[in-house]
């Protein structure tokens, strides 16, 4: 009953002095709507990230030239080396429990066709790129063994590209573009992958790995050694289960032929998409807990508003309480009356908070294109921290009427 007649005089006290509360709860609001907000989008990213790195299934292992170095931050970065055909040949020959293996070269460029011109990543690969990596084409058709073997100059292309170069209702399929001064006949156009945060997927082509190697970048693809260089190897792992010992036989395979002692650092990189993801997945965690925190900051604002409001308000009210007092209040009644009091602005406040974190996340994922993902955690965790500022930054004032002589607080004008 004592905490009924507390609230029902707590929302007395806030309806006489409308704008005033709204103005001391404007401040939570914010506060926990930005922390709703960020931690959503920060949750979304990861699992954006997460989508796109998996999208080719997590038993897929990349090989890649130079030596990862796990960062400060959790993150990896590459010191440089080179990787070779022969290497490849080795890899696909001797690892075992492979689904499918494939190999990719690749350089920045542009395409040009009819006057126009397109900014692109060209890459060489084995026609089985095309299936690990899930491209998919829309019309005519992927590189095949015979081009490969043939170093024939033909290409498929990002839908990107094919916005750059045609126009709509041209069918790019059976025309010709140059590129490094050679012509090329377009034989596919590929199925959109969208953006992604590494850039535009669909700014892409692909043409065999001879032809990339042999006749289209030259001199660029041969390595220090004369042979000739690859940027990336994918091995398909037959499930899940075999990731482990595909990277493993992988690794040894690479050391083997590279002549890389036991106990030397590796100068190539043997990595799996689940992997990559728990990496990328800490530098994200970190940066969603960082954002959290730093909005969390205007709910300590808010806090700091919600305290001077309540000195104010014990400041006007001093006779009030004097009178209080002077018919037999306790000191507690008064305490728990104005901590109440700020809990309340408080909750409403974080009340308030939760649309406009809903609606700031909405709006991130319209301006992004990425979805914020509102979870109960964090709506919880937002409001929970905006009563326990409301309790902390409403004690001081609570103890400053609660110990006010009523003597001295009837007297005061």
């Amino acid at each position: 009953m004592f905490l009924v007649e507390t609230l029902q005089l707590a929302f007395q006290t806030l309806r006489a002095n409308k704008m005033r509360a709204i103005l001391t709860l404007l401040g939570i609001s914010i506060g926990v709507g930005a922390v709703i907000a960020l931690i959503s989008i920060g949750t979304g990213v990861r699992r954006y990230v997460t989508d796109q790195f998996t999208s080719a299934g997590t038993n897929l292992i990349l090989v890649s030239p130079g030596r990862m170095q796990r960062g400060m931050s959790g993150g990896v970065f590459a010191q440089p080396a080179q990787l070779t055909m022969s290497d490849w040949q080795a890899v696909s020959s001797n690892v075992q429990d492979t689904l499918l293996t494939g190999v990719a070269f690749n350089r920045s460029t542009t395409i040009l066709y009819a006057g126009k011109q397109s900014a692109v990543t060209v890459n060489g690969v084995t026609p089985s790129v095309a299936e690990i990596n899930n491209w998919t084409v829309s019309a005519g058709r992927f590189l095949d063994e015979a081009d490969t073997s043939s170093r024939a100059r033909v290409i498929v292309l990002g839908t990107s590209v094919v916005k750059d170069l045609f126009d709509d209702g041209d069918d790019p399929v059976g025309q010709t573009v140059r590129i490094n001064g050679l012509t090329f006949r377009v034989i596919g156009t590929l199925n959109s992958k969208g953006s992604s945060f590494l850039g535009d997927q669909d700014a892409i082509a692909f043409t065999p790995i001879t032809t990339a190697q042999e006749r289209l970048f030259g001199t660029l693809s041969v390595g220090n050694n004369g042979e000739r260089l690859i940027s990336t190897m994918y091995l398909q792992a037959v499930d899940d289960a075999h990731r482990a010992g595909v990277q493993t036989q992988a690794i040894n395979v690479l050391a083997d032929k590279r002549k890389i002692a036991p106990g030397e650092a590796n100068d190539f990189t043997v990595i799996s998409q689940t992997e990559l993801v728990n990496s990328f997945g800490v530098i994200l965690s970190a940066l969603t807990i960082f954002l959290g925190a730093i909005a969390a900051i205007s709910l300590l604002v808010g806090g700091v508003g919600i305290m001077n409001i309540m000195l104010v308000s014990v400041t006007e009210r001093t006779r009030e309480i004097g009178l209080r007092k002077a018919i037999g209040a306790k000191s507690n009644a008064i305490l728990n009356q104005f901590l109440v009091e700020a809990v309340v602005l408080s909750l409403i406040g974080g009340v308030v908070g939760i649309g406009i974190g809903i609606a700031g996340a909405a709006l991130a994922t319209q301006l992004a294109g990425i979805a914020a993902i509102v979870e109960p955690g964090p709506i919880a965790l937002a409001v929970g921290f905006s009563t326990l500022v409301g309790l902390f930054f409403g004690l001081w004032p609570a103890r400053r009427a609660s110990r006010l002589n009523p003597i001295e607080a009837l007297r005061f004008e």
